[in-house]
């Protein structure tokens, strides 16, 4: 398994090794050992997560706080999404930045996402699965999230609004800037 640093400190894209042959493939999706080994993080993975998403959803950009923050380790299953996390975590060099990168079907290829990040994906093809471990139990009362078009971040989904499907829940969360003010 291949581990790469992106520029938020924290963030790691994994590429795994893919065996393939006329039966089809085979690739091992995570191993702590090695993850802890190329990261220096030692991490739990306690809950794992799975939606379904038609072309144009957009989930996101959530996070849980306190004692209930996650950390994320974050891959496709089927089809294929554009992946943002961004930095929440106010002594950090690289605060209010995001960093995106499309994961999909054929690569295989995983985003670890930090605790003190808010996270969000868009599908980019219908029946798109989307999989991830979580190094804590989701909270209700700890959720949070961020405001997807929120004009400070200024992330590029790749579509224009109007082909976007974002849930009522998402379309109401604070902007950037109203939840940094309220921490």
């Amino acid at each position: 398994m291949l581990v790469e640093k992106v520029f938020l400190e924290g963030c790691f894209v994994l590429t795994p090794k893919v065996f393939e042959d006329e039966r089809g493939c085979f690739f091992e999706s995570f191993n702590k050992a090695i993850f802890e080994k190329q990261t220096g993080i030692n991490t739990n993975f306690v809950q794992d997560n799975q939606s379904i998403s038609s072309k144009g959803v957009l989930r996101g950009l959530h996070f849980q706080t306190g004692d209930f923050a996650q950390s994320k380790l974050v891959r496709v299953i089927k089809g294929s999404v554009l992946d943002v996390c961004v930095d929440l975590r106010k002594t950090s060099p690289t605060f209010g930045q995001h960093f995106s990168i499309v994961l999909d079907e054929t690569k295989h290829k995983q985003l670890y996402v930090p605790r003190g990040f808010a996270h969000g994906f868009l599908a980019l093809e219908n029946d798109t699965i989307f999989s991830y471990k979580c190094d804590n139990f989701y909270n209700k009362n700890a959720e949070s999230g961020i405001l997807f078009n929120d004009e400070i971040l200024n992330i590029n989904w790749g579509l224009s609004r109007e082909n976007l499907i974002v849930s009522e829940k998402d379309m109401e969360l604070p902007t950037f800037k109203s939840l940094v003010d309220e921490y």
